[in-house]
Formats: C-alpha cells, structure tokens, sequence
C-alpha cells in the first residue's frame, strides 16, 4: 500500500486518514537575560524595558561626559578646558538649520537645499498620481 504524508495527514491508497498534529508554540517559556520567566506571544518573545540609571552628581556632570565608557571598569572621559578643542568647533551651528532665503546663493550648501527640497517635493507629486 503506498502512503504519503502531507502537511499532518497521512494519505493512504484512496484513503484519507486524519492525523492528530501537536502544537506548543504559543506556550514555550524563555528566560530573559534579567531572569524572569516570559511567553512567547506571536511575534516572538516581549521584550520588557531596561532602566537606565541616571548619573545626579553635580560634580561628575559638570567635569566628565557620562556614559562614554561603555567597559565595566575605567572611567568617563574628562572635559578638557575650552583651549584644548579646535576653534571650528564652537563656530558649528547648534540650532536650526538656516532657510533657503538666509543663505548665499553661491555656496555649495545653498544649492544641496535646493535640490534636496526639489526631490522632496517630486515624490509628493508622485504619490498624489493613481499610477
């Protein structure tokens, strides 16, 4: 007798027969790295929130930039006083971005707004056309 098995159900010479197929994936548990027991929901495991903690200290904020050390052991870099740094440095514009009516027409900047406000505005007429 010649039987094939297709997709849980086991087709015999012009006989079907129904095979019972056992489904656990929405049940699995896994451990997270934080170690609590979690469910796997259809898209894959839930990821919960990590807490960063916060650095208070007046001190440290104002003579270290927090968080620059991404090792266990070692400390934050040290700001230096303001003469070690390039002079470029503080001239770097650190608010919004200058109009198109503020800028020199004979700059490169000028003309790289000009086309990247002219590519924006194609691809709003394209998604305004049916095809």
């Amino acid at each position: 007798m010649l039987r094939i098995l297709l997709s849980g159900m086991l087709y015999e010479h012009k006989q079907l027969i129904n095979l019972p197929v056992h489904k656990r994936y929405s049940t699995i548990a896994v451990t997270s790295m934080l170690g609590k027991k979690k469910k796997l929901g259809k898209m894959g495991a839930v990821m919960e929130k990590k807490v960063l903690p916060v650095e208070t200290d007046a001190h440290k904020l104002v003579n270290y930039v927090c968080g620059s050390n991404i090792l266990k052991e070692g400390e934050d870099i040290r700001i230096k006083p303001d003469s070690d740094y390039p002079e470029w440095l503080w001239k770097l514009n650190t608010g919004k971005p200058k109009r198109l009516e503020e800028m020199d027409p004979n700059t490169k900047e000028y003309w790289i707004k000009v086309r990247k406000m002219a590519i924006v505005q194609e691809h709003k007429l394209k998604k305004l056309r049916k095809w």
